[in-house]
C-alpha cells in the first residue's frame, strides 16, 4: 500500500500545503498566465472555493520561493525567480459587526509595513501611508511591489443590511457606510502608486459597485467570469479524476458503487459551477476535500455557515426564489451591477447559491439554477423555513416523503404532504389578495418539492402560469403530480392528460401514478386528492 493521501482541510496557507505533503491541485500553469498577462485584477468566487489558497500561493511565487515550486507546472515556465515586496492583508477571520475592528485591521497591517519601510510626517491618512510604503518597498527593493488583498468585501458583507450605527465625531452613522468610506480611501491608493505596482489581486464574494468603492482608482480587470481563468479556483472534473482517483474508489466500496454510478453522485451532489460561458465543469473543492477526507458524502460546504445576509435580502425583495431560478438573464442583471437590498439576484449569483447553467451567445443571457444538490438542499431548506415557519424539519421531511415514494406507498406520502402544511402557521399562509394566495401556493408547492428533488429524480413542467406541476422518478415508480389551487382533483387529473405529461413514458417499464391535487386557501392543506394507477 502507498502513503495514504493527506487532504488539506482548512490549510489555505500554500507554504504549509507543500511542506506538509498534502494534496496540491496544480494551478500554477494559471497562476503564471495570470502574473504575465496583466497587472491589477479582481476575482469573485463563492467563500471556501479557494481563494486564499491562491492569494498564498501568488505571496509565495512573488517572494521567489522556487522551492516550494519544484515539479510543479510553474517551475517549468518561469526562468528568473524574482523577489518582490508583497503586501498581503487578509480580511478574513474578523467580525467587523464591531466599530472599529476595520481601522484596527488596517491600522495594524500599515504599522507592520512602515516598520519594515520607514514612515513620514506628511502622510497621515490610511491613503497616504499605504502610498508611502508602497513607493519605500519599490525604492529599497529595486522592484515594484505586489499587493494581495484577500476577501475585500467581508467589511462590507458582515454589516450589509443589518442597520448597525454608530456615532463619528458626534455624527451617527451607518456601519455599512462608514466601512465603505473607509476601505474607499484605503484601496484609493492604487492609482496614485501606478508606477511603484507591479501586480494587484482583490479578491472577494461580491463585486460591490465600482463607484462605491473602487473610485477614483485604476479600474481592475475582473476576471471573475473569464473564460481563461475559469479553473483558477474550484477543482476540475479532469482535475478530479486525475488526482483523486484512489479515494474515489475507495467511497464506492463503502456506497457499493461502481466507479461511475460514484462518479455520478460526486457529480450531482458537488459538481455544477460555472464561472464563464465555457461553461468548464467546477466542482466545490471545501466539499470535495472532506468527502475523501472522511470518506462520507455530505452538505459540507452549506453547514460551514448561514448565509443570513442573503436571507436578509431575500425578505426585502418582492421576488420569490422560484421566480428568480431557471430564468435567463443579461449579465447585467446578476454580474456588472451596483450592490442593492431590493435585487438580491447578483448577491445569490455570487455567493455560489445560483450558477450559469447554460448561456444564448446570441442573445447573450445566461440560464442561472441550483449549482448541485448539496446547494440546492441547504438554501432551499433555510428559505422554506423562513418562509413557511413549519414546526417540522424541513429536511427530514424531505428524506421521509421520497422514502416513501421509492416504496410505491402514496398513501404515507398524503399524510406527509398534509400534516406538513398543516403545520404551517395561519397567520404565514394568510394572503388578502387572489394573486397573493396563487403566488403563496405556487411558492410553497416549489420549496416542497425542490426539497424532495434533491434525493430523487425530478423535472419541472415549465408551465407560463408557474411551475409547480412536477414528474417525479424513481427506481421503480413514476408519479406525476398536478396542484391545483381551490379547484378538484379531477381538474387536475384532467390537465395531466389533455397536457400530455405521460407521453414520454409510455415505454417505461415502471409503474406510473398520476396524482391530482386540490390545495384549499382556506384550510391551507390538501381538500381533494386522486390517484390514477
Amino acid at each position: 500500500m502507498g502513503q495514504a493521501m493527506k487532504f488539506p482541510i482548512g490549510i489555505q496557507d500554500f507554504e504549509s500545503i507543500i511542506n506538509g505533503g498534502y494534496v496540491y491541485v496544480d494551478k500554477t500553469a494559471l497562476i503564471y498566465r495570470l502574473v504575465t498577462e496583466g497587472k491589477i485584477y479582481f476575482l469573485s468566487r463563492p467563500r471556501r472555493f479557494g481563494k486564499s489558497l491562491l492569494v498564498s500561493t501568488l505571496d509565495a511565487y512573488f517572494k521567489g520561493k522556487k522551492d516550494l515550486f519544484k515539479g510543479l507546472a510553474i517551475d517549468e515556465l518561469e526562468k528568473e525567480w524574482a523577489e518582490y515586496p508583497v503586501f498581503h492583508i487578509d480580511f478574513n477571520g474578523e467580525n467587523f459587526t464591531q466599530p472599529g475592528v476595520l481601522e484596527e485591521k488596517i491600522e495594524d497591517a500599515l504599522r507592520g509595513w512602515e516598520q519594515l519601510y520607514g514612515t513620514s510626517p506628511n502622510y497621515t491618512s490610511t491613503g497616504n501611508r499605504f502610498q508611502y510604503v508602497l513607493k519605500a518597498a519599490h525604492k529599497k527593493y529595486g522592484r515594484r511591489a505586489v499587493v494581495l488583498i484577500d476577501e475585500y468585501d467581508k467589511p462590507l458583507l458582515d454589516v450589509l443590511d443589518t442597520g448597525i450605527s454608530w456615532e463619528v465625531n458626534g455624527q451617527k452613522c451607518l456601519l455599512e457606510d462608514h466601512h465603505r468610506n473607509i476601505l474607499k480611501g484605503f484601496y484609493s491608493v492604487f492609482k496614485a502608486a501606478d508606477a511603484d505596482l507591479q501586480f494587484v489581486l482583490l479578491t472577494g464574494v461580491t463585486k460591490f459597485s465600482q463607484v462605491s468603492v473602487f473610485s477614483g482608482f485604476n479600474q481592475p480587470k475582473d476576471i471573475s467570469m473569464d473564460g481563461r481563468y475559469e479553473a483558477l479556483c474550484g477543482i476540475t472534473e479532469e482535475e478530479l479524476y486525475q488526482y483523486f482517483a484512489a479515494p474515489i474508489e475507495r467511497l464506492a466500496t463503502k456506497y457499493r458503487y461502481n466507479i461511475d454510478q460514484m462518479k455520478d453522485k460526486l457529480k450531482n451532489q458537488y459538481d455544477g459551477y460555472h464561472f464563464s460561458d465555457e461553461l468548464i465543469d467546477i466542482y466545490n473543492p471545501f466539499s470535495i476535500l472532506n468527502v475523501f477526507d472522511s470518506n462520507r458524502v455530505d452538505d459540507y460546504w452549506f453547514k460551514t455557515g448561514t448565509p443570513t445576509y442573503l436571507i436578509r435580502l431575500l425578505n426585502h425583495t418582492q421576488e420569490n426564489l422560484n421566480e428568480l431560478t431557471g430564468k435567463y438573464y443579461d449579465p447585467s442583471q446578476f454580474f456588472d451591477y451596483k450592490a442593492d437590498v431590493e435585487k438580491p439576484l447578483p448577491m445569490i449569483f455570487q455567493s455560489g447559491y445560483l450558477t450559469i447553467k447554460d448561456c444564448d451567445l446570441d442573445m447573450n443571457t445566461y440560464l442561472l439554477d441550483f449549482p448541485n444538490n448539496e446547494v440546492k438542499n441547504g438554501f432551499v431548506t433555510m428559505v422554506a423555513a423562513d418562509y413557511l415557519r413549519n414546526r417540522t424539519d424541513a429536511g427530514s421531511w424531505a428524506r421521509d416523503v421520497v422514502k416513501a415514494l421509492r416504496v410505491g406507498d402514496l398513501d404515507l406520502f398524503y399524510k406527509l404532504l398534509t400534516s406538513f402544511l398543516a403545520d404551517i402557521p395561519y397567520s404565514m399562509r394568510r394572503k388578502e389578495n387572489e394573486r397573493e394566495r396563487e403566488r403563496y401556493f405556487h411558492y410553497t408547492f416549489y420549496l416542497l418539492m425542490r426539497m424532495v428533488s434533491v434525493y430523487t429524480t425530478y423535472t419541472e413542467k415549465q408551465q407560463s402560469e408557474g411551475r409547480v406541476d412536477c414528474i417525479i422518478e424513481t427506481p421503480d415508480y413514476i408519479y406525476i403530480f398536478e396542484f391545483k389551487l381551490d379547484g378538484t382533483a379531477d381538474e387536475a387529473l384532467k390537465q395531466i392528460e389533455d397536457k400530455g405529461y405521460t407521453r414520454p413514458y409510455l415505454a417505461d417499464n415502471r409503474k406510473l401514478y398520476r396524482i391530482g391535487v386540490s390545495y384549499s386557501s382556506d384550510t391551507g392543506t390538501v381538500e381533494d386528492w386522486k390517484v390514477v394507477g
